[in-house]
């Protein structure tokens, strides 16, 4: 796969799967936008880590759930790059609670930064992908999306609103030469994840057929291909990386 020429936005990539995914994508020879809205410094250490790698790579911070904060995102990549050829939405949040627990705010909150933000930076990119005729976009869904889980309601509601967006835009763009799929992650090995109990992810295990958690690594490589020349004819799929699980 060869990225070089191409310039890639990845949201929520200041750490974490979204900074795995710029590192990938920054290696088959893309150039790279890292945005973040979280440590300034830790998205400096990925901008430097790319840069490192011989590749261009520039950071615009900001608030993907903001349409001023995108249009400046997009703006400032096409201002400084030229172009915009692949977007990653990967930026997202989770606020759990049962449903009869959860707050107006935990519910808008998680669907402002997991849902109206594909919203926001695929309309804003695809004004440029449409013109050249060219474009990759990647959104972050989730196996919690299609099968649902105790407690997510709201990060439920958010992914599987993502597969009904991607599949919508994926019909509307085709014919301009612009792709656009999701990625439907299991469970992936994380900070977050090494913090929970030993017996609750020993029992999550047993449920994988392939037994044992995802790497970000696994979800980068998926990105990778769907960004690439190579997955030209796939478009409005959802590609579960979850280790066979196929859900909750």
């Amino acid at each position: 796969m060869d990225l070089n020429q191409k310039v890639a936005i990845v949201t929520g990539s200041g750490r974490g799967i979204g900074q795995t995914i710029a590192l990938k994508l920054a290696s088959l020879g893309a150039t790279i936008v890292i945005n973040d809205i979280g440590d300034p410094a830790s998205v400096e250490d990925v901008v430097n880590e790319i840069k490192a790698m011989d590749r261009e790579c520039s950071a615009v911070l900001g608030d993907v759930s903001s349409s001023s904060d995108v249009d400046e995102l997009v703006r400032a990549t096409v201002d400084t790059f030229g172009r915009v050829d692949i977007l990653v939405n990967n930026a997202g949040i989770t606020r759990d609670h049962l449903v009869i627990r959860m707050s107006d705010e935990d519910w808008d909150k998680v669907i402002a930064v997991n849902l109206r933000s594909v919203f926001l930076c695929t309309r804003a990119v695809l004004r440029h992908m449409t013109r050249q005729r060219w474009g990759r976009i990647i959104n972050m869904a989730s196996v919690v999306g299609i099968a649902g889980n105790a407690g997510q309601a709201n990060y439920a509601a958010a992914k599987a609103g993502i597969i009904g967006l991607t599949k919508t835009v994926a019909k509307e763009s085709a014919s301009r030469g612009v792709t656009v799929n999701a990625i439907a992650p299991g469970f992936i090995a994380t900070q977050m994840t090494e913090q929970l109990d030993e017996k609750w992810k020993e029992a999550v295990r047993e449920r994988i057929p392939i037994g044992d958690f995802g790497t970000p690594g696994d979800v980068a490589e998926a990105v990778a291909f769907l960004a690439s020349e190579e997955a030209r004819y796939i478009t409005g799929h959802v590609l579960n990386v979850d280790g066979g699980m196929g859900g909750i």
